[in-house]
């Protein structure tokens, strides 16, 4: 069963980079290809030289549990996608329609019920490890 789940991982992975391979190479706004690659090469170098690390690095100092190790990597990704949009919030440059949601006020509860479904996580978790210590009837 879990080889079937990889291999359909795998093919759907390489099906969606096809299909974004194709919309790179026949997208008319892109002028330039070489662009797109200097962009894609930036993001990794951010990713893997700077961003993973510090991640890695706030994990296994502050956190002692894998829940907690995943919540701070998913609290990361999120603050990575929704920070430019919080730090941005209220700049519209006369366009009220540019930025008009509470950028910050979902980010929060965003964070907030990613720590909630993390904690139910570790409550869940602590109930199975009781009723597997405790003896049952006899």
């Amino acid at each position: 069963m879990a080889r079937f789940l990889r291999l359909g991982t795998a093919l759907a992975g390489i099906a969606l980079m096809a299909y974004g391979l194709y919309g790179l190479l026949n997208d008319h706004y892109i002028t330039d290809p070489a662009d797109v690659l200097v962009w894609a090469v930036g993001g990794l170098v951010l990713h893997d030289g700077l961003w993973v690390p510090l991640v890695c690095l706030a994990g296994s100092r502050f956190a002692r549990g894998p829940v907690l190790r995943a919540w701070l990597i998913v609290a990361a990704a999120l603050t990575a996608v929704g920070l430019p949009a919080v730090l941005r919030a209220g700049d519209d440059h006369g366009n009220p329609t540019l930025l008009p949601l509470p950028y910050l006020r979902n980010y929060l509860l965003t964070l907030a019920v990613t720590a909630a479904v993390a904690l139910f996580g570790v409550a869940a978790a602590a109930v199975r490890r009781r009723r597997r210590q405790r003896p049952g009837p006899p």
